[in-house]
């Protein structure tokens, strides 16, 4: 078997698909223009890495769950003039803040772009590499509840911490219960400096005490919260009822 005939398959074993579909191509050129072999080398190394990134990206963006279309270039920063854009491409970033395990914590009332912002830094964080997943609190909270029955609880935690961001939309509506309070905290607790949380929460810290029965146990959710943590805060009025009133004066 010639060189021609077993590169494709040796590029294949190597699971090196982008240099296998364009080796001939750029060794047309490299012929045509006198490249050296390591100017054609790195040429197709290049490809396959941005190609790989791209796949990585989307594969990321497909198990994360983020709701479509709400990105940072998406988000309406004039309805949100608390928020500034180069604060959350900053937080979108990752970097140091990732890497510390620190958190997000996003409050305002209902309607006033808390899950935007926060899908919209996740989606950021995985553009820059890192892996998220989002979802509704409720939602976890009610399958590690199943996790703990079914005795596989620390199975379950370490599946998520595979993640580097967890995005937990909606803290506020998990129910002032002891079994559902009691896995929300060591989820909190599990994550502590390890890794990191982005939160969306209706209610201020002080009203927590409708979410956690115990008040020993919310200072020490809050304080693990608190304690690495950016803050922003969205105390606008409510995209929902802005677009109500808009549609309403249209038709008057």
């Amino acid at each position: 078997m010639t060189d021609v005939a077993k590169l494709p398959l040796m590029l294949t074993e190597l699971r090196l698909p982008t240099i296998g579909r364009l080796w001939q191509t750029f060794g047309d050129q490299a012929d045509r223009e006198g490249w050296g072999a390591a100017r054609f080398l790195a040429a197709l190394c290049e490809h396959e890495i941005a190609e790989r990134a791209t796949r990585r990206i989307a594969r990321h963006l497909a198990e994360s769950g983020l709701p479509p279309g709400k990105t940072l270039e998406t988000f309406d920063f004039t309805a949100t003039p608390s928020l500034r854009k180069a604060h959350l491409m900053a937080l979108a970033s990752g970097d140091a803040w990732i890497e510390q395990g620190a958190n997000v914590l996003i409050f305002g009332p209902s309607g006033t772009g808390k899950t935007h912002a926060a899908a919209a830094i996740g989606a950021g964080l995985i553009d820059n590499g890192y892996r998220v997943l989002f979802t509704r609190t409720t939602d976890l909270v009610q399958k590690l509840q199943a996790a703990r029955r079914d005795l596989a609880l620390p199975a379950s935690m370490a599946k998520l911490d595979k993640f580097d961001c967890l995005l937990l939309d909606d803290l506020g509506y998990v129910r002032k219960d002891q079994a559902e309070t009691g896995v929300l905290f060591e989820l909190i607790a599990e994550r502590y400096e390890r890794r990191s949380l982005i939160i969306t929460c209706n209610q201020a810290f002080s009203e927590w005490g409708q979410i956690f029965p115990d008040p020993a146990v919310t200072i020490a959710a809050i304080d693990r919260l608190v304690h690495h943590a950016t803050i922003l805060e969205l105390n606008t009025e409510s995209y929902r009822r802005r677009a109500a009133a808009g549609k309403r004066s249209s038709l008057g």
